[in-house]
């Protein structure tokens, strides 16, 4: 669940956490770590509260390396604050987004550690699946096929899909799971 201030790993079997880590680093951090580098590499503010800075800076190409090597990021200048462009090493940007995200890829392999090790293969079949608002990240889902070396997946909408599932268990569309299946035949 990668959210605006946290994300959170867990691996779930059977409807329950198997294992599970909370880490301090969520889009907040991957925004202010890109506005800071435009700060302090080119004299330049955005406003962080109306400019995603980084789906600005990074356009359709993400954390891969396979779109163009600069960008075009208009902000204010430091000093004057008086508005212009700069031309951004792309490169440059995926590095500063990275060292937050290194905490992420942390938490990923701590979880894997801790979990038994028939899971582990489970999840090499299965692979991870992201939700939360930052899930929409441009490449980070590749970022962690690359780190993990397992499938990634992005929920629909997910920035809104856990609200949109506990919606439906209220509504009664769709049932809780079962976590322990005999206690369920034994009330039948």
């Amino acid at each position: 669940v990668c959210g605006a201030a946290t994300t959170q790993v867990a691996v779930l079997s059977l409807g329950s956490i198997v294992t599970a880590v909370r880490i301090p680093v969520g889009g907040n951090a991957i925004d202010h770590a890109v506005i800071q580098h435009l700060r302090h590499q080119h004299e330049l503010m955005l406003p962080s509260q109306s400019v995603r800075p980084l789906q600005l800076a990074l356009s359709n190409n993400g954390l891969t390396e396979g779109g163009p090597t600069k960008t075009e990021i208009h902000g204010r200048d430091v000093a004057t604050g008086v508005a212009r462009s700069v031309m951004v090493d792309t490169a440059a940007v995926r590095e500063a987004i990275y060292t937050p995200l290194t905490a992420v890829l942390d938490g990923i392999g701590k979880v894997l550690r801790d979990c038994p090790p028939d899971l582990v293969a489970d999840l090499g079949d299965r692979g991870i699946m992201m939700v939360g608002g930052s899930a929409l990240l441009p490449g980070l889902d590749q970022m962690l096929r690359d780190a993990t070396g397992m499938p990634v997946a992005i929920a629909e909408r997910p920035d809104i899909c856990a609200v949109l599932g506990l919606g439906a268990m209220l509504e009664g569309k769709i049932q809780p799971m079962i976590l322990n299946p005999m206690a369920d035949a034994d009330a039948h």
